[in-house]
C-alpha cells in the first residue's frame, strides 16, 4: 500500500524546536548596588594605588591579586555571596535535583581606562565564573564607547565555515560560529560557565571602569 499523499507543505506544518546543549549566562541586578559600588570603588582604587598590577588576560589596565575576598571588605563579600547563591540556584545533579555545594572562591578586581581590554581566555579548574560591575565607564548609556563583554560560540567556528552568511532561525541563532556581546551596566552580576571563552573589547571612553571577577570551584 502506498503512503497517503501529503496535505501540506513543510512551511505549513508546525515544527517543534528543541533547545539542546544550551549554555546558561545569567544576568542579575543586585538591589543594594548603589551602596556596594560606593564602597567597592573606594576600596579598589585605594588598592590599585598601593599595589602593582598582576598580568593575566588584561591588555592594559590594573588587575589585583586573587585575594579580594580577604581585603575587599563587606561589599566584596556581599558580591561573592550573591554569586554563590546564584550558582546554587543554577546547579543541579544529573537527575535535576538541587545540590548543596560549599563553593571555593577566588576573586579579584579590575580597573580599565581608555584603550584597555581583555584578550579571550577561559578559567580552567572552575565550574562557574562571574563578573560584577562597579562602574561601567558610561558604556551602558553609550555603546560607541566599546568595552562590551564578548563570549565566543563554544561550538567553535565550524557552523560558520561553510556558509558564513547563514544563521539559524531560533533565539540566539544569528551568532552561530561567532560571538555574542553583552553590554554591562553598574550593579549587574553576570554568571557563566568557566569554560566559555570570553574577553572584553577595548574601551574608548575617558572614565574609569571597575569590575569584580571571581571563580567558583568545588
Amino acid at each position: 500500500m502506498s503512503a497517503p499523499a501529503s496535505t501540506g507543505t513543510a512551511t505549513e506544518i508546525e515544527a517543534t524546536l528543541l533547545s539542546l546543549f544550551a549554555t546558561p549566562v545569567a544576568l542579575v541586578d543586585l538591589p543594594d548596588a548603589a551602596a556596594l559600588n560606593t564602597a567597592l570603588r573606594a576600596t579598589i582604587l585605594a588598592r590599585e594605588a598601593a599595589t602593582a598590577s598582576s598580568a593575566h588576560s588584561n591588555l592594559g589596565g590594573w588587575q589585583s591579586d586573587w585575594e579580594l575576598e580577604r581585603w575587599g571588605g563587606p561589599a566584596a563579600r556581599r558580591v561573592i555571596e550573591a554569586a554563590k547563591a546564584l550558582a546554587a540556584r543554577l546547579t543541579v545533579d544529573r537527575a535535576g535535583k538541587p545540590v548543596a555545594i560549599a563553593w571555593k572562591v577566588n576573586a579579584w578586581a579590575n580597573v580599565n581606562r581608555a584603550g584597555h581590554a581583555n584578550e579571550f581566555h577561559t578559567h580552567p579548574g572552575c565550574y562557574w565564573s562571574a563578573s560584577y560591575y562597579v562602574d561601567d565607564g558610561g558604556i551602558a548609556a553609550d555603546p560607541a564607547l566599546g568595552g562590551g563583554f564578548e563570549i565566543q560560540d563554544p561550538r567553535g567556528v565550524a557552523p560558520a565555515m561553510y556558509a558564513p552568511l547563514l544563521a539559524f532561525a531560533v533565539p540566539g541563532g544569528r551568532a552561530v560560529g561567532a560571538s555574542e556581546v553583552i553590554r554591562p551596566h553598574a550593579g549587574m552580576l553576570m554568571l557563566f560557565p568557566a569554560w566559555l571563552s570570553h574577553g572584553v573589547r577595548p574601551y574608548a571612553g575617558s572614565a574609569t571602569r571597575i569590575s569584580v571577577a571571581l571563580n567558583l570551584s568545588l
